[in-house]
């Protein structure tokens, strides 16, 4: 069993730690091969009602999926990491997605890339007012995935494109109006609610059960900023090109699409045209479509030069100033975009019937 997630039970919830603290919890192999296991047992145990998982730290739920080990075992043209992780990871994902049980995370800190697959595939999602929740995969040279093109294009109106290509930061009150969040509590509750979690009825259905405790401990966060920027959201990033929204963003000739313009231009370019075509899919398609084609995508873009060119630049030099290979949009042809999405041999993902 992985120190870095710690499993126990509570009364009738079963309660998962991610405890990489140092690490802001981020997600690696051993902890997904700790946690399905459990989580299948769990599911079919009838003593546990639900299952609440946490960050340990108190800085992040998970920063996301270790995405340095990932990077540093391609370097090394060794690609087994990669194929076993995201197997791992998107199998985990598809757990909670099907989990029978009322999944509830407790989303308190940093959430980024991988925390939200822990996260939005599960029935509840409690957020804090220490919340800091973005997909930033396009600066790192890969796509927002872990389901992010089956969630994404189901946030309101185009948010979920702007976040996705975007990589912007949301608080609380923009979880909750993009459906992400289904409460708001204070940091400082958590205990309270488990104590609770603990402590209910559970005669009843368990989702009406865990939703009649989290409503005692809502609170309303206030605005969210994302929604009053709707409108213009919708208006600069509904093209099916990203040519079509920088055009859209310098047309509006504002401060905050000024400087939406210019982040894109920072972010890689075969991952800003990558991203756009898999939420364009990704509209039309189930979670577990979504899945297999996010598998594909994430073996054929951590093989391009853009993911150890990204990892370096943010997360290893941290200098912020990536050298993408293509350099460009109009460097990076449809037929190149289309290849990513491609099947290959080996690069199939199959998801179990979970019933």
């Amino acid at each position: 069993m992985s120190e870095d997630v710690l499993l126990e039970t509570r009364g009738a919830v079963g309660l998962v730690t991610l405890n990489r603290p140092k690490a802001l919890n981020a997600l690696s192999l051993e902890m997904c091969r700790a946690l399905h296991p459990r989580l299948d047992a769990w599911a079919v145990d009838p003593s546990v009602k639900a299952v609440v998982i946490r960050g340990a730290g108190g800085r992040a739920f998970c920063a996301g999926g270790d995405v340095r080990a990932v990077a540093g075992s391609v370097a090394r043209s060794d690609t087994s990491l990669s194929r076993e992780f995201f197997r791992a990871e998107y199998a985990l994902n598809h757990r909670i997605h099907h989990f029978p049980k009322p999944f509830i995370a407790w989303v308190d800190g940093i959430c980024m890339g991988g925390g939200l697959g822990l996260s939005v595939h599960g029935a509840f999602r409690i957020v804090t007012e220490k919340l800091v929740l973005a997909m930033p995969e396009t600066a790192i040279g890969i796509f927002p995935d872990v389901g992010g093109g089956w969630f994404l294009p189901r946030f309101p109106g185009e948010a979920g494109t702007y976040l996705g290509l975007t990589g912007a930061r949301c608080d609380a009150a923009d979880a909750l109006w993009l459906g992400y969040a289904t409460h708001r509590v204070e940091s400082s509750r958590m205990e309270d609610v488990l104590r609770a979690l603990e402590a209910a009825d559970w005669s009843g259905p368990g989702r009406d059960v865990v939703a009649r405790v989290l409503q005692g401990f809502h609170q309303e966060p206030g605005a969210s900023g994302l929604a009053a920027r709707a409108d213009v959201i919708d208006r600069c990033f509904q093209g099916d090109r990203v040519e079509d929204i920088l055009t859209a963003l310098e047309r509006e000739g504002t401060a905050w699409a000024e400087e939406t313009r210019a982040a894109l231009l920072r972010m890689s370019p075969t991952s800003l045209r990558v991203t756009l075509r898999q939420l364009r899919i990704g509209r039309g398609q189930d979670y577990d479509a979504t899945a297999r084609m996010e598998y594909r995508l994430s073996q054929a873009l951590t093989a391009r030069p853009d993911f150890q060119e990204g990892i370096r630049a943010v997360l290893v030099d941290k200098d912020q100033k990536p050298r993408w290979n293509p350099a460009t949009l109009a460097e990076v042809g449809d037929a190149e975009v289309e290849a990513c999405f491609a099947a290959r041999p080996g690069d199939e993902l199959e998801l179990p019937s979970l019933g």
